[in-house]
């Protein structure tokens, strides 16, 4: 019976990492959308739409691993590191399925890897 509770737990807290990375990729669309926006508007810079993609990305997956923290009450920082790798080896794996390479990743692939752990985990820490 045991055994079973522990499985049962265990895709509990999968699903939930997933619920939590569905808002962490509607949020990252939603502001995605209004950086495009503000680009044809205000005619932007490069710099700053590129800081202002790191900002998402920051935002988005800190708020995945604060509602993974949130949800699993303990070990809240790995939850959030967790959330925020998951995030990244799903934005790495959709990079590699539109573009048959890593050409968009591969300049800033470890700084994105290390923000997007770090976001998630203090998340988690501040949940």
């Amino acid at each position: 019976m045991e055994r079973m509770n522990r499985k049962e737990t265990g895709n509990g807290n999968l699903l939930f990492l997933l619920k939590c990375l569905l808002c962490a990729y509607l949020l990252t669309g939603a502001c995605l959308m209004l950086l495009a926006l503000l680009l044809y508007k205000l005619r932007l810079s490069e710099q700053a739409v590129s800081i202002a993609i790191i900002v998402i990305y920051v935002a988005a997956v800190f708020l995945a691993g604060f509602l993974a923290g949130k949800g699993m009450k303990s070990r809240k920082f790995l939850w959030g590191l967790a959330a925020g790798l998951a995030y990244f080896v799903i934005m790495v794996l959709v990079s590699l399925a539109v573009n048959h390479s890593l050409n968009g990743l591969d300049t800033h692939f470890f700084t994105t890897l290390i923000l997007c752990g770090a976001g998630g985990m203090l998340g988690g820490m501040l949940s």
